[in-house]
């Protein structure tokens, strides 16, 4: 019942967290732990009202949900293989609790 779960899956990406989490139900694993949460707090509007203004654009609404899945530790090889079986690449991506100013910057030079 309370099993050890480790991270497979962590970035900004409803499509392929949608994909693998669907793809893994299907395949019947069992204990999987997928869901959202805001990264960032939501900035204080005029109204007190807690609206984020990013959020009335002419593009409506910004996804900016972290998705996550884990899985028991004993099924992680499993998943693994049935995911590498489907073509399916899972990551979890580190940067994204940094704040912008300090996130690795690449040199090309």
């Amino acid at each position: 019942m309370f099993e050890k779960k480790i991270e497979i899956f962590k970035k900004k990406d409803r499509a392929a967290w949608t994909e693998i989490r669907d793809l893994l139900k299907k395949e019947g694993v069992a204990g999987i732990s997928a869901g959202h949460y805001l990264q960032e707090s939501v900035m204080a509007g005029g109204c007190g009202a807690k609206l984020d203004p990013r959020d009335f654009g002419r593009n409506g609404k910004i996804d900016r949900d972290i998705y996550y899945i884990r899985v028991r530790a004993a099924d992680a090889d499993r998943v693994r293989e049935i995911l590498r079986k489907n073509g399916i690449t899972a990551g979890i991506d580190e940067d994204l609790m940094t704040d912008a100013a300090l996130k690795k910057r690449h040199s090309y030079i």
